[in-house]
């Protein structure tokens, strides 16, 4: 009987160690705990900004792309219950960042959606590429608190991952 706990307890560690390994991180070469990596906003309308200008805000990086069916499926869902909500608040951004596309696709996806949040140009992948890997695909949210710390990373839409940014996002937001 010792020897099959002992085993039980085992197999349970070995479980255990390999749904926390680091190597399974969803195609993300970030962690959280790390500091989000910096880079330039591209705005659709030209101008554009650091990601550590947003230092002092609860931040939220959705990766996106018009082609992307998954992306398009969990869009309403960040309009409706993150943006809606906290646009207002001097202390919260929400940067959509749009996957090698141009801005006219940008504009189009942004219109036939619709949000209303920005989305902004990453035409050559390379901010996406600071989070991801290269062969990894979108639907991809990052949220940063307002020290520049990754906090909560999600991987395409799943309904309780989402449930569980918003509570993220709604403590860092002050309103547990």
């Amino acid at each position: 009987m010792k020897h099959l706990l002992i085993f039980i307890c085992l197999i349970g560690l070995t479980g255990f160690f390999a749904c926390t390994n680091s190597s399974d991180t969803r195609g993300y070469i970030v962690k959280t705990g790390d500091k989000a990596p910096d880079f330039t906003i591209r705005y659709l309308d030209g101008t554009t900004a650091q990601l550590s200008d947003l230092r002092g805000k609860v931040v939220m990086l959705q990766f996106t792309a018009s082609w992307c069916g998954v992306c398009r499926k969990e869009m309403p869902h960040i309009e409706k219950d993150i943006w809606q909500q906290y646009k207002d608040r001097p202390d919260f951004a929400l940067i959509g960042i749009d996957y090698k596309e141009s801005a006219d696709t940008t504009r189009q996806f942004a219109s036939a959606i619709p949000v209303t949040y920005p989305l902004t140009l990453d035409k050559n992948g390379e901010t996406f590429h600071l989070y991801a890997a290269k062969d990894a695909g979108v639907t991809r949210n990052v949220i940063i608190d307002r020290y520049g710390t990754i906090v909560f990373l999600t991987r395409l839409y799943d309904e309780q991952e989402f449930a569980e940014m918003l509570t993220v996002i709604a403590q860092l937001m002050g309103n547990d």
